[in-house]
């Protein structure tokens, strides 16, 4: 369980090549598409691809699964491969079923998987425009928005550095990335992504 938990949350230093930065209007214009986007979701389904970067491997470790989320902040990764492992925020609760093996987090107790719970969330909606949690970045990339966030507190700090988030011209998150103090990384891409889907309670039973 350490090790697959520690691979979702041990995620993001990276090197920024030469970059658009967006214009005020132009950011403007994103944080407000992304806000009210956010504001009309009420469920999110969609397939991802995980990638862990390692300095010391030789090649990044794929995983791939699906999401659930359903407003205000119910969130379950569920892994398919290479191996069975989903992750249910649910309330105050972690729950974590490691292929059949089932156990529980109080997160309410530790203040670090508060502050996670609360990323993963706003993440997946996009909605983390807040100046007084982070330093942000706005760039253009193709079409899309990259937008880097930087933690202020120091207690975050020392386990993410900085984390990426990409949108397409919709508002919606594409990609998302998590870079460590170490610079090993995380990086998550969305696909196959429907939006306020009736979800049974089901999806979201521990």
């Amino acid at each position: 369980m350490i090790t697959k938990i520690s691979c979702f949350f041990l995620l993001l230093g990276i090197s920024v090549a030469a970059q658009n930065k967006m214009a005020p209007e132009e950011i403007k214009d994103l944080t407000v598409t992304v806000k009210e986007r956010a504001a009309l979701t009420e469920t999110i389904t969609c397939d991802f691809v995980q990638y862990k970067h390692l300095d010391f491997l030789a090649n990044d470790i794929e995983t791939s699964g699906r999401l659930a989320y359903k407003s205000p902040n119910i969130v379950k990764w569920e892994y398919k491969a290479p191996f069975k492992y989903a992750i249910l925020f649910k309330g105050e609760t972690l729950y974590i079923n490691d292929e059949g093996k089932k156990s529980d987090i109080d997160m309410s107790s530790n203040e670090l998987f508060e502050q996670l719970n609360k990323l993963i969330v706003n993440s997946i909606k996009g909605d983390m425009f807040n100046k007084s949690e982070f330093n942000i970045s706005y760039y253009k990339d193709g079409a899309n928005a990259e937008v880097h966030f930087n933690p202020k507190k120091e207690g975050f700090a020392k386990y993410i550095k900085t984390f990426l988030i990409w949108f397409n011209q919709k508002g919606d998150v594409e990609t998302f990335k998590m870079i460590e103090p170490s610079g090993d990384y995380t990086k998550i891409l969305f696909k196959n992504r429907v939006i306020n889907k009736p979800l049974p309670d089901e999806v979201f039973t521990p």
